[in-house]
């Protein structure tokens, strides 16, 4: 943005061009001190305060908001004991984490997701698609196609001639990134033109650790963050631009014992992988964990999980059980 734009004080103005400082860029990456432009130290801080207040295209939303604006969109989960969890669903317009590890169930509910964004609002859906983006192993078609076929056991609040009407499978998209050049790509080109042409209301990202981990030592740890933090931001302009949820399924690494890690469940002897440099650019962090039970329902078994809220703005941290079935996951009644 030219910095003519910006409404300043004239004397500020004209500090400011005898500078030769022409854009907001300008102003905030400048190397000298801004104090020797002959401006004072009030006068600096409403310079910077105002360049930095055109570069932030939406307003900040906080915590009471999230909790008590009646407006704010939800995505619903498809199963209204983890909905109660989540107060609703998944938020629209932030980058929600659902980590655990390999077995738990995260892949079974982000295709779940892609299923129930599809039904109206009136349904907890957003009456749109959502692209899957792939980077570990291949989509796995078959499990979608049994989802689509069950959805009137999981949905059984929706009635069964409306999910008639919808074309589930012709509204997941699907992308495979082999490494993280075509990761960028696809979120910078790809997933922008399906978002625009409102084909898609929900971005998945299927893992986002996968790329990260396979593609740096330990020593380049200063690129990897560097990468880490571009690839979230594009994450938080898509979500926030196209007011859409995003979901980014993580690995986990395990917690030695006695070490002082709070970035997981107090209980779970694993924690998300990335660190800190990723748990910082997720608004909400999800785990599901395999817990060391089975269940019954009918002619169906499944090992019991545990979906828990580690941390989120507008959310407790709790957990509800949970378990796998044909149909899709659910939420047990306690």
């Amino acid at each position: 943005m030219d910095i003519e734009q910006l409404e300043l004080n004239p004397r500020i103005r004209a500090a400011v061009r005898r500078a030769k400082l022409r854009s907001v860029r300008d102003v905030l990456c400048c190397g000298q001190d801004l104090h020797t432009l002959g401006l004072s130290r009030s006068d600096v801080q409403q310079l910077l305060r105002t360049a930095a207040h055109a570069c932030r295209r939406h307003r900040p939303i906080t915590a009471l908001l999230l909790r008590d604006d009646p407006s704010s969109l939800r995505l619903s989960v498809g199963c209204a004991v983890l909905d109660e969890l989540l107060r609703g669903g998944l938020p629209v317009g932030g980058v929600t984490e659902l980590s655990g590890e390999s077995g738990a169930g995260k892949t079974q509910l982000a295709l779940q997701l892609c299923l129930s964004v599809q039904y109206p609002v009136q349904q907890g859906g957003l009456d749109s698609g959502a692209v899957f983006i792939c980077t570990e192993d291949s989509f796995p078609s078959r499990r979608l196609q049994q989802l689509i076929r069950e959805q009137s056991s999981l949905r059984s609040d929706v009635p069964e001639s409306l999910i008639n009407t919808i074309k589930f499978s012709n509204n997941v998209y699907i992308e495979h990134t082999a490494d993280l050049d075509a990761l960028q790509e696809c979120v910078t080109r790809r997933v922008p033109l399906l978002l625009t042409r409102g084909l898609v209301r929900l971005v998945i990202v299927d893992s986002v650790a996968a790329l990260f981990r396979c593609e740096f030592q330990p020593s380049d740890w200063m690129e990897r963050n560097k990468q880490l933090i571009s690839f979230s931001s594009k994450l938080h302009q898509l979500g926030h631009e196209y007011n859409t949820p995003v979901l980014c399924v993580n690995q986990v690494t395990d917690v030695f014992s006695g070490s002082d890690d709070s970035l997981g469940p107090l209980s779970s002897s694993v924690s998300p992988a990335l660190g800190l440099a990723w748990a910082n650019q997720v608004m909400v962090r999800l785990m599901m964990r395999r817990l060391q039970r089975t269940v019954s329902q009918g002619d169906q078994h499944s090992t019991l999980r545990r979906l828990e809220v580690v941390f989120a703005p507008h959310l407790a941290r709790d957990g509800r059980d949970a378990a796998v079935w044909r149909e899709g996951v659910r939420g047990l009644q306690t």
